[in-house]
């Protein structure tokens, strides 16, 4: 897993108020209701973020992540990925992710996400990104060829081989975070992918931070505040360029 329960995500530089906030209940294409979490900026704003977490699901790392970006201006929806097969319940450091994380699919991670993007359409998100983190970074990279009309995707952490899947059908440039320490993940092993996508015109970045692990995106890792300072204005500069 990425993140305990004692992570916390760092903030972003100049933040604002959060306004309304809390966890709510979506339904997915297929009728599953599913947890997630929201959070609005205070001041008025069309940029909207799906937050997809790592394996472990909703848990409290994501829900202050939305907040996080709620201060940074976005409508923000993080979402569980668990509830076909674990149930509503919660994802603390004691749920048993594994046995649920294998039954996951693709297709259905998909149709939650466009589940969190309809809704924040609905709140007049006009600008939409989205973010993940391991195997959400993964995830968020895939919803350039799932989502319709994304703006962007950002990932920190996620590997290549699952976005080579739908790679021909990717439409929003990809925005990858990863670290030069990160004993899961080969920086070269996307090469390929962002070549080719530089090929047919899809402008993608790759920023590596040497020496920073694997889940390096917290705030009580000061050894690598840079690296989180960075990644922030990396995402805001990303967002800007392509709201």
């Amino acid at each position: 897993m990425c993140h305990s329960d004692e992570s916390r995500p760092p903030a972003a530089p100049n933040h604002g108020n959060v306004g309304q906030h809390g966890e709510f209940v979506l339904t997915s294409a297929d009728g599953t209701e599913f947890d997630a979490y929201e959070a609005h900026p205070e001041s008025p704003s069309t940029r909207g973020i799906v937050i997809l977490p790592d394996v472990r699901g909703l848990h409290a790392y994501y829900k202050d992540l939305a907040d996080r970006f709620a201060e940074a201006g976005f409508h923000a929806v993080a979402i569980d990925y668990f509830a076909r097969t674990a149930g509503r319940t919660a994802r603390t450091d004691d749920f048993d992710y594994v046995p649920h994380w294998k039954q996951s699919t693709p297709d259905a991670v998909d149709a939650d996400a466009r589940a969190a993007a309809d809704h924040l359409r609905a709140a007049g998100v006009t600008s939409l990104f989205s973010v993940g983190f391991c195997f959400g970074g993964t995830n968020s990279w895939r919803q350039s060829a799932s989502i319709p009309g994304l703006k962007g995707a950002i990932g920190f952490y996620g590997r290549p081989d699952g976005v080579l899947a739908v790679e021909d059908d990717l439409k929003a440039p990809l925005l990858l975070l990863l670290g030069g320490a990160d004993q899961a993940i080969d920086p070269a092993s996307f090469d390929g992918m962002l070549e080719r996508l530089a090929a047919r015109g899809l402008a993608s970045e790759r920023h590596v931070y040497e020496g920073a692990p694997h889940s390096f995106f917290d705030r009580r890792f000061a050894d690598f505040a840079d690296a989180c300072a960075d990644a922030w204005t990396r995402i805001l500069a990303f967002t800007d360029r392509l709201a």
